[in-house]
């Protein structure tokens, strides 16, 4: 009987196999794969042949690589080879039984051979490009020769993951837009203080993880001496759940930059981040129009939040002058 972690492995074992088909085997017809469709179809194959007692299926490198190799064109060359197995299994069990195991290594080391020399290129360009992906490759290389296949496949799935974050993490970044006379918005560096009285923007580009925040928290401009400044920060691209660290920052930069005299706006953000920043209470806390949502319109969002960031400004500044228009004309900056 396997242990939970060794039938997790043995199902991503097929599952990868089942993934990994359809992008080295494409459709002659030229379709495209559906990876989703396969996994269901594996699914669905094993629920029903579970009632019947029936051994695990799953998707097979070196199998299709035979059968693309004597010249299958379609789905009906392995509803054949089923058959003839079964006809093989029934009739001839006794001689199949003499087939050497040499003789099947032999076989599936020159299905991988053919593969691994179609994808030579992918290979180089791999190692000419990427150290981590190279690293990554190599030793999921090493465990497959030195490991249970099962243990390598899992090794495998962590190192995609970990190289994930890493990439993630490495590219995340906040860039300054200025728009210029034309109204045209263009990229710069962002500013290191946060200049009072002007509203800035800035985009972030990132997947709101952990490991990535302290690069971003070292790119916003700093809030101090920053009165009757307002920050637009566009978080289009923030996943429609971020992780509690992203909103955390979030609130402690918009805490700071509150007690300095200044004010962060939101913008650009789907419905779900929307929710989920009313549930964490960061909503209520920027203040009304502090949560400014997408819009069909491409910078529709950010036109509006920056307009009310110039009408925060304005009406601060109206009211330092006539102290009793504060309590009738100025937008709430926090709740």
């Amino acid at each position: 009987m396997l242990c939970p972690c060794g039938a997790f492995s043995v199902a991503l074992v097929a599952l990868a196999q089942a993934a990994g088909i359809s992008p080295s085997m494409p459709n002659p017809d030229g379709s495209r794969s559906d990876v989703n469709g396969d996994f269901r179809s594996q699914g669905y194959a094993n629920l029903l042949g579970g009632l019947f007692q029936a051994l695990p299926s799953g998707g097979s490198m070196s199998r299709t690589g035979v059968a693309v190799s004597a010249g299958a064109r379609t789905r009906w060359a392995g509803v054949i080879s089923g058959v003839f197995l079964a006809l093989v299994v029934l009739l001839c069990g006794s001689l199949a039984e003499r087939i050497p195991m040499p003789v099947i290594g032999g076989l599936i080391l020159v299905v991988g051979g053919e593969l691994i020399w179609g994808k030579l290129r992918d290979i180089r360009l791999v190692l000419r490009t990427s150290r981590m992906s190279s690293a990554a490759m190599l030793l999921t290389f090493l465990a497959t020769t030195q490991l249970p296949l099962q243990q390598a496949i899992v090794l495998g799935a962590v190192l995609s993951l970990l190289l994930f974050c890493a990439q993630a993490a490495r590219q995340a970044k906040v860039v300054a837009l200025d728009r210029g006379e034309d109204g045209a918005w263009r990229t710069a560096d962002p500013p290191k203080l946060l200049p009072p009285g002007e509203v800035t923007v800035l985009d972030y580009a990132g997947v709101s993880f952990f490991a990535e925040l302290p690069r971003i928290e070292a790119q916003l401009p700093d809030p101090a001496g920053a009165r009757d400044a307002v920050l637009v920060l566009v978080v289009r691209t923030v996943p429609d759940v971020p992780s509690s660290a992203v909103i955390k920052l979030l609130d402690r930069y918009a805490r700071t930059l509150a007690d300095a005299g200044g004010r962060l706006v939101l913008a650009g953000a789907t419905p779900p981040l929307v929710r989920a920043l009313e549930a964490s209470g960061l909503s209520e806390r920027l203040g009304e129009d502090g949560v400014v949502p997408a819009q069909p319109e491409l910078f529709a969002a950010l036109r509006t939040a920056a307009a009310y960031g110039h009408a925060w400004i304005a009406a601060r500044q109206r009211a330092g002058r006539d102290p009793g228009a504060a309590s009738d004309s100025e937008p709430t900056g926090r709740s």
